[in-house]
């Protein structure tokens, strides 16, 4: 905190200041000031910032020092050191900086910090009675009545900065923040005083936490609960942030958190109906139990469901005419990757997506809640990546509380194996986020942390961190034995009485309760509970049938229609190149768009730029908005989109889009920093909450997605079967061998082919500009329709978006549909073929060139192009086979490898279809470990010969599985 911790808020004149020196110090001090101006760093550091502040010490004359000898003044005697109360000055910003180290936030003493030396008056060589014969203000301005010396000064910060709530924020760099903290712990106002009341009922509410736990414990034997005990402070913390978010009128809280504690917090903060909870563990030893409670029962989530500690839930809290919603997102035990979705849904219910341009934010609207377990915030990377988003223009959400349930292990691995820094929050100081540490067996301090964090978001619209530090009092789970691995700590959690214990004992001191009073509060809880329980139905034919997905998700996508009036697009066109008035654009860019503005008339074609911002102002002009991100989306990886300008001369942003007269929504357009997961977890986050919004994220190249498998695995692909989520997300993922080895080849179709089923999302790989308009407005037209899914797109990289077989007639965008199955461009259609030769993608592009400059007879061969892969248009198919009375052979092609790419995917339902006679083979490059080669004369080779084997009669070595 350097100078600005010893000077903040001084008023008095410089003079005042030196008048308070006496004696032989005054010449110490014109000696020492001497030396500071020939060189500062002469000087001790400590003198150097009392001259940095002050300036020169006052030119007493020799008979004023003479006569100040034998000034006697209240606490300031005229003998005094100066070197004394530098040294107390040092000291008094130790504590400031270092009290954290002594601080009482271990509610078991395992892992508290050794005696730090930092705030040892010893370590200065200044004793009490040098402190106790300081004025206070020599060291502390602003100190409170009835500290009157120095020695006052350090005990009162003292309890301050090491009691059970501690702060950091010597690693704020903004003086406004640095100091609102500052006043607020100093001036003794960071602890709350509560009320009587509100003592008791922040006992009750632990009591019922505690109760809570203790009746599933007793009543489901040995089930994984992942219990709250030892950090039962979260669920009256979390009920005080609601509380406040409520009463300023904000409409949404959005939380995230990890498993353990989160049955409580569905019961107690979301409002979860416990028999509900109750009947998710599925029986008692004596009886299957369902919820006598109707709408208990009616509460339902995807149709293959989820453990109980991985669902979320919904509340709506009501404040007069004003109601807040409160969502908890479902997580799986991939514990952190929740916090960027939880971020996208804050961001896109603080967003006015209603007119044309960049959404309006409101940032007061929502605010996010993050709850990490210790281990895994600084253990896992999504954390990092997502406190990164925290302050960017396009993920900025004003602020997100982040709590982490201090359990002081990760599962069984303790701190100093599990993290190279002293506390699990030091990660947090990067950026420059407040940190308040506090034990969690300390009621007050917490909810002061609290409020504390709220007020600071609310004020600043930056995120701050409550290091909520406690213990686990059960394993990692209800059925591990911790005491195998952590002996002494689970010796000292053992003898250790609850929070509510150690709560209801400090109010009987106090005399806030009586003997006794906690027993009755307790019992009461037990019985609720039991009530409860007692009350929910046997149920004596559990239905173990799996749950069917819905039908509506078996109807085709044909239903919608894509097409746009030429007259339109043309219109759209022309806007597209619109310029604010003294725009002056990069020449060079503005050229290659102005070749666009006849790419519709007759002869001409849209290249895949055109077809691409056609899409989207099209969709515009529909009403519905769209939010586009990725590593260098605005230009585009490929430099085909320009979707935002630069003035040459001022350097000012344009996005053509906006200039769309007739746009009814917004568009948002936004580079992204270097990450994939968080940002795609953001993307998804905001489609959730924005169904009518087409969220779209493009990787920069396709094989980049590698880096957000878990988003892919866990929750894009999944979510909707396990917990009821819905999603249009389209996800961009370049793709395509061109030569450019094993990176930036392949955006591993195949995975996402392996986790297709039960119609959870499209999967395409569209060769057009107008199949790919027709296919992003067909997904924009999902956006909230029970039919939604997200959609994943395979698309071209330099070789192809600018070929001019990608390119389409005008025709093309305004009387069809997309097609799932494509003839063959520019070649024939043959009733008399032998061979049905299928691929898709980029590898069929290279054969129409190919074909085009041969003189080959081609009448034995037909040519579809599969642009829709999943759902796998098998009717289409079937048709097209009827139709080849002579086909002795179905051949599939593909660039990749033959274990990747679609080819095992695509033969699954082929082979359904071979009619006697006929067999199925494959054409490609052989089994590899990697997509690609690395040399580009090895690639042309391969590439060459897969075409020369598809396009020849006799060519390809059969791979069928007969």
């Amino acid at each position: 905190m350097g100078v600005f911790i010893v000077v903040v808020g001084l008023e008095e004149s410089a003079r005042g200041f030196w008048e308070q020196f006496y004696g032989p110090n005054i010449g110490y001090v014109q000696q020492q000031y001497e030396l500071f101006k020939k060189d500062p760093e002469a000087v001790e550091p400590s003198i150097r910032e009392i001259f940095e502040k002050y300036g020169s010490p006052e030119k007493l004359n020799q008979q004023n020092i003479e006569n100040s000898t034998n000034i006697a003044t209240p606490n300031a005697p005229s003998n005094f050191d100066v070197k004394k109360l530098t040294s107390a000055l040092k000291l008094v910003e130790a504590i400031r900086r270092y009290g954290h180290l002594e601080a009482d936030i271990y509610p078991v003493y395992q892992h508290k910090d050794p005696m730090s030396h930092e705030i040892d008056p010893e370590t200065y060589g200044i004793t009490e009675e040098d402190l106790r014969n300081m004025p206070a203000n020599w060291l502390w301005e602003q100190s409170p009545a009835g500290v009157e010396n120095g020695l006052d000064v350090y005990n009162t910060l003292k309890k301050y900065y090491t009691g059970t709530i501690t702060f950091e924020y010597d690693h704020v760099n903004n003086d406004e923040e640095r100091k609102w903290l500052f006043d607020l712990i100093e001036s003794g106002n960071a602890r709350l005083e509560l009320s009587k009341e509100e003592r008791i009922q922040l006992l009750e509410r632990l009591a019922h936490v505690e109760g809570f736990e203790l009746f599933l414990q007793k009543t489901f034997v040995g089930q994984k609960r992942f219990s709250i005990q030892g950090l039962e402070m979260m669920v009256p913390m979390l009920d005080e942030l609601v509380n406040f978010g409520n009463q300023d009128n904000v409409e949404d809280i959005m939380m995230g958190m990890a498993h353990r504690g989160r049955l409580s917090v569905l019961a107690h903060v979301l409002g979860k109906p416990i028999d509900k909870i109750f009947s998710e563990f599925h029986h008692s030893s004596d009886k299957e139990l369902i919820p006598s409670d109707e709408s208990s029962r009616k509460i339902n989530y995807g149709w293959t469901g989820d453990v109980k500690y991985h669902f979320g839930a919904q509340r709506i809290v009501k404040n007069g005419d004003h109601t807040t919603r409160v969502t908890l997102a479902h997580n799986p035990s991939h514990l952190e990757f929740v916090n960027p979705i939880v971020e996208g849904l804050a961001r896109a219910a603080q967003d006015d997506r209603s007119k044309a341009g960049y959404p309006k934010r409101d940032v007061d609207k929502a605010f996010s809640v993050l709850i990490h377990g210790d281990a895994a915030f600084i253990g896992e990377g999504v954390v990092a990546e997502t406190l990164n988003l925290s302050g960017l223009p396009g993920y900025h959400t004003g602020g997100t509380v982040h709590i982490i349930a201090n359990n002081l292990l990760g599962y069984t691995t303790d701190r100093e194996d599990g993290r190279s820094t002293r506390y699990a929050s030091d990660m947090a100081k990067g950026f420059e986020i407040p940190i308040i540490r506090v034990n969690a067996d300390d009621p007050i301090s917490c909810m002061s942390a609290i409020k504390i964090a709220y007020e600071y978001r609310k004020k600043f619209k930056k995120d701050f961190l409550i290091d909520l530090v406690g213990y686990r009092r059960y394993g990692h789970n209800e059925m591990d034995e911790p005491r195998t691995t952590q002996p002494l700590l689970y010796k000292e959690i053992d003898n250790r009485p609850s929070v509510t214990y150690v709560y209801a004992a400090s109010l009987e001191k106090n005399g806030y309760i009586n003997e006794g009073d906690i027993k009755q509060i307790t019992d009461k809880v037990e019985q609720e509970f039991r009530e409860i329980y007692n009350s929910m139905i046997e149920n004596d034919s559990v239905d173990s049938e799996p749950t069917p997905m819905p039908s509506v998700l078996r109807n085709g996508l044909n239903k919608f229609e894509t097409g746009v009036e030429l007259e339109s697009l043309r219109k759209l066109n022309k806007d597209l190149l619109k310029r604010p008035e003294g725009f002056k654009g990069f020449k060079k860019t503005e050229r290659i768009l102005k070749r666009r503005e006849d790419a519709l008339e007759e002869g001409n074609k849209a290249d895949w730029g055109t077809g691409e911002a056609l899409a989207y102002a099209s969709i515009l002009k529909d009403g519905i908005p769209i939010r586009i991100t990725g590593q260098d989306t605005e230009r585009g990886t490929f430099a085909h989109r320009h979707m935002v300008l630069y003035d040459v001369e001022t350097g000012e942003k344009y996005c053509p889009l906006h200039g769309i007269e007739d746009a009814k929504a917004t568009f948002e357009i936004r580079n992204s920093p270097l990450s994939e997961v968080a940002v795609l977890g953001f993307e998804y986050g905001y489609s959730i909450h924005s169904p009518e919004t087409l969220v779209i994220w493009e990787a920069q190249f396709g094989d980049f997605a590698n880096v957000a498998q878990v988003m892919f695995d866990q929750f894009i692909s999944s979510a909707r079967a396990k917990w009821g989520d819905k999603s249009n997300l389209v996800m961009l993922l370049p793709h395509g061998f061109e030569g450019q080895g094993p990176e930036h080849s392949s955006a591993r179709l195949e995975r996402f082919l392996q986790m297709a089923a039960e119609n959870n999302w499209i999967i395409a790989y569209p060769t057009s500009s107008a199949q790919f308009f027709h296919l992003i407005r067909r997904q924009a037209k999902l956006g909230g329709e029970d039919v939604a899914r997200p959609l994943v797109v395979m698309t071209p990289k330099s070789s192809m978006i600018r070929n001019p077989r990608m390119a389409s007639e005008a025709a093309e965008f305004t009387d069809v549909k997309f097609k799932s199955l494509r003839n063959q461009p520019n070649f024939a259609i043959s009733k008399d073929a032998k061979r049905l030769l299928i691929g898709t993608g980029k590898i069929m592009v290279d054969i129409e060139e190919t074909m085009d400059g041969s003189s080959e007879n081609y009448d034995w061969l037909r040519i579809v192009r599969l642009e829709q892969i999943y759902p796998f248009p098998q009717k289409e198919l079937e048709e097209i086979i009827n139709e080849l009375p002579n086909l002795e052979e179905i051949v599939w092609v593909q660039e990749e490898p033959r274990n990747m790419g679609a080819w095992d995917f695509v033969d699954d339902y082929v082979r359904p279809l071979l009619k006697d006679g006929q067999k199925i083979r494959y054409i490609g490059r052989p089994d590899r470990s990697a997509p690609a080669v690395g040399l580009p004369n090895v690639h042309k080779f391969e590439q060459n010969q897969i075409i020369q084997q598809a396009i020849n009669p006799e060519g390809g070595k059969s791979s069928a599985r007969n």
